[in-house]
């Protein structure tokens, strides 16, 4: 359970906050999002749909499957809008995401204005299962016109706004395939150069676009001071670590030890050679690292109805605490408690400071 003294340090800032107003941009992906959830195993899974395949195709009945709005930059996006941040999304899609998005989001504090309309909707079909007592995801995407877009998309109206936000958002990476490290450096050299907002960096998996890692860590990620916080789970931690310092690594993964205490590992090795301060968010902890210190949290355990866009909302609660200006105690606090309400509500609903508010006041403590 989480400390006690955490969350009731937390509840008294946020009692007394007065709301400011913020000014986030996040680029580049919106996803149409189909969630199909199995409740049986994996094994149950694979066998009956090689059943179905072996006898020419057919029906699996009984899979609950909802749409909703996907991408990193959207999903942020929109728990940052319920916390009451002015949020204009530098996303690219079609007619009918557009027609989706107002539909998705009703908050007078979204700006629709730096949409790009393209031909080809992004989207995901995400297999949800639950393996070893957590909710798990597989996620199907067809990218569509987010892998080709870039910097040369950004308009002078988009530079402009860039230069005036409090935070810079970019998540993504792999998806924008074709230009995604380009598209990270000239945005943060823009920002850092011009702008007077923080610039912040959650490349998503990394690993469909591995060819193009090694330009990314050089160009980007060991760019001194291009990126104030570089926000990983454990598998990307992990995975940039392995590039950085293949040999640590390596020792590392011979000691059998969890995934969640590698990722640990891992981020220590980042912090040490990048620049950025680390923040890592795994499924029972989350924690920064800035060179040789840090700050860890232990995770609300609740039930989970969903995994896909923890992750996005635990952003916005780091995002959030940042703005706020809260100790990296508080900040990963809120951070996690985001996410933890995301993931237990049956509507996948992000919190308001109200419902945050009584989500920590309710939650189970130690």
């Amino acid at each position: 359970m989480i400390i006690a003294e955490e969350v009731e340090k937390l509840l008294g800032h946020l009692q007394r906050l007065k709301p400011k107003q913020f000014n986030v941009a996040l680029l580049p992906d919106f996803f149409l999002d189909r969630f199909a959830f199995w409740n049986g195993s994996i094994e149950q899974f694979s066998t009956i749909l090689k059943q179905v395949v072996t006898r020419k195709g057919g029906s699996i009945d009984n899979v609950m499957q909802i749409d909703s709005r996907g991408g990193n930059a959207v999903n942020t996006a929109a728990a940052l809008a319920a916390l009451g941040v002015h949020v204009f999304p530098l996303i690219c899609t079609n007619k009918l995401g557009m027609n989706l998005l107002r539909f998705y989001f009703q908050q007078p504090n979204i700006d629709f204005s730096h949409i790009k309309m393209t031909d080809h909707m992004s989207t995901t079909t995400a297999l949800e299962f639950s393996h070893k007592g957590e909710k798990r995801n597989v996620m199907l995407r067809d990218l569509g016109s987010l892998k080709n877009f870039g910097p040369q998309d950004l308009t002078e109206k988009d530079w402009s706004l860039l230069k005036d936000c409090d935070y810079v958002y970019i998540s993504n990476w792999a998806g924008t395939r074709k230009y995604g490290t380009d598209l990270a450096q000239r945005v943060f050299e823009y920002v850092k150069s011009k702008g007077r907002g923080k610039t912040y960096y959650d490349t998503a998996d990394p690993l469909t676009n591995r060819s193009k890692i090694p330009a990314l860590i050089k160009k980007v990620l060991l760019h001194q001071s291009l990126i104030d916080v570089l926000s990983l789970n454990e598998n990307e931690a992990t995975a940039y670590a392995k590039f950085i310092d293949p040999k640590k690594t390596a020792e590392l993964q011979k000691q059998h030890r969890s995934i969640a205490a590698q990722a640990k590992d891992c981020a220590k090795i980042l912090a040490k050679r990048l620049t950025s301060r680390i923040d890592l968010h795994a499924t029972s902890y989350s924690a920064s690292f800035i060179e040789t210190s840090r700050t860890m949290v232990s995770a609300f355990k609740v039930k989970a109805f969903r995994a896909t866009g923890a992750g996005d909302a635990w952003n916005a609660g780091n995002i959030y605490g940042d703005l706020n200006n809260l100790s990296a105690e508080m900040r990963l606090t809120l951070a996690n408690a985001i996410a933890a309400f995301y993931i237990s509500s049956p509507t996948g609903e992000h919190p308001g400071l109200y419902q945050l508010r009584k989500f920590l006041a309710e939650t189970p403590k130690i």
